[in-house]
């Protein structure tokens, strides 16, 4: 029984692979670079595949140690008023950007709900007590199984819900005053 030998023919072919997949790379690259320039690309232009569609469910335990209610899943099935779904954590630097500019909505009557993403109960309230809390709930996902649920790229993440329950806009990434008044502001007086 005899192995087959590789051919010089097929080692350099195999050796035009690292190439073609180094080419196809900066093709991508090239694109997307020229996609920034004329405006076409949006890097925070992430699809999102429950806009449209009722928010995932998923029942989840209040934060302990926070003098917080949990919010029960069927209060994002029909919510008196446009609400935000907010996933944040202690450790995401991200988190603490975005943090003034969820205190704003609070203080202007925005319902936020908060999903703290694997982060420590202790850490959390330190969070809060530091920064201020924005939110009217707030549960813990210290699996990740509602990150999972709702796709989320990373904290901090926030979806506005309408009062169908429906998801109408996502935001991945920190949210700023230009977010607010471009993006955020014409959706809830849309939604209210």
């Amino acid at each position: 029984m005899s192995g087959t030998k590789a051919t010089p023919l097929s080692r350099r072919a195999l050796l035009w692979v690292p190439l073609g997949v180094a080419a196809a790379g900066g093709v991508g690259f090239w694109a997307m670079l020229r996609g920034m320039r004329d405006g076409s690309y949006d890097p925070r232009g992430v699809p999102s595949a429950l806009i449209g569609k009722p928010a995932p469910r998923i029942a989840l335990p209040a934060v302990e140690g926070i003098d917080l209610p949990a919010f029960a899943p069927d209060a994002l099935a029909a919510p008196a008023a446009p609400v935000l779904v907010n996933f944040w954590a202690s450790w995401c630097v991200p988190c603490v950007v975005e943090h003034p500019q969820l205190m704003a909505l609070h203080r202007r009557g925005v319902r936020i709900l908060g999903i703290n993403y694997k982060d420590k109960p202790a850490d959390a309230a330190r969070f809060l007590a530091r920064h201020g809390n924005p939110f009217a709930a707030l549960v813990a996902d210290a699996e990740g199984r509602a990150g999972i649920e709702y796709g989320l790229y990373g904290v901090p993440e926030t979806y506005l819900l309408d009062k169908g329950g429906l998801i109408r806009w996502r935001w991945a990434g920190p949210m700023m005053p230009d977010t607010l008044s471009a993006e955020l502001d014409p959706l809830l007086r849309r939604h209210a």
